[in-house]
């Protein structure tokens, strides 16, 4: 199995900090803006920093819509990353008009509280429904947020970590081989490493594999 992780660079994703991460569990990162690049990689990361709006204004720009959900749907691992997660879904709250990529059903929220704006720091997982994400991953383990918003996915067989800040947060999803975190694992410490490097490890899902159930 190849060890080259490829990074979707659209101009919106904090690229040192995941790149770095990546090399330090022994993965090989590669950075590309190149729809054929992405439509060859084996494995596919989506960050993203910044508003819903503008990251969809700067996918459509680039023209790489049509080939990140190309890739959705073929069974390669996909993780997406805090914004990167939000852009999976159908919409933002940050963005009333704009469609996200709607791989996953559900909306981005404002966070409604009294508590601090943005939600910065470390917070447990409660973890639910077996993702592969978290093997060997301690309950209520602590990760790194940097959020405004926050998702609310429809369907609760996806969910596969939540925290509360002020209300429930669905921190994590998976569907098929598409996986996404609210957090941001390449900066939460050895579990965030842990958590890529469980992704690293699974291999593409063919036909036969989701039929099967696995």
């Amino acid at each position: 199995m190849s060890k080259k992780i490829t990074i979707i660079d659209y101009g919106m994703g904090n690229l040192y900090s995941v790149q770095n991460a990546l090399r330090s569990i022994g993965a090989e990162p590669v950075v590309t803006s190149d729809a054929s690049v992405i439509a060859q990689a084996e494995k596919i990361l989506l960050p993203g920093v910044g508003a819903f709006g503008d990251c969809m204004a700067n996918l459509e720009k680039s023209g790489l819509i049509p080939v990140i959900t190309e890739s959705l749907h073929s069974g390669k691992p996909f993780l997406g990353i805090c914004l990167g997660m939000q852009l999976l879904f159908e919409g933002s709250d940050e963005a009333p008009g704009v469609k996200g990529l709607g791989f996953f059903k559900g909306k981005v929220r404002l966070l409604d509280t009294e508590l601090k704006i943005p939600h910065m720091g470390w917070n447990s997982l409660h973890l639910q429904n077996n993702g592969r994400l978290f093997e060997g991953i301690p309950e209520q383990t602590y990760v790194y947020f940097v959020h405004s918003y926050y998702l609310q996915a429809e369907d609760p067989e996806i969910i596969k970590a939540t925290t509360e800040y002020s209300t429930c947060i669905h921190a994590s999803v998976e569907k098929d081989n598409v996986f996404a975190c609210q957090f941001h694992p390449e900066k939460s410490s050895k579990w965030g490493l842990k958590i890529l490097k469980n992704f690293a490890a699974i291999g593409k899902t063919t036909e036969t594999d989701e039929k099967e159930g696995r």
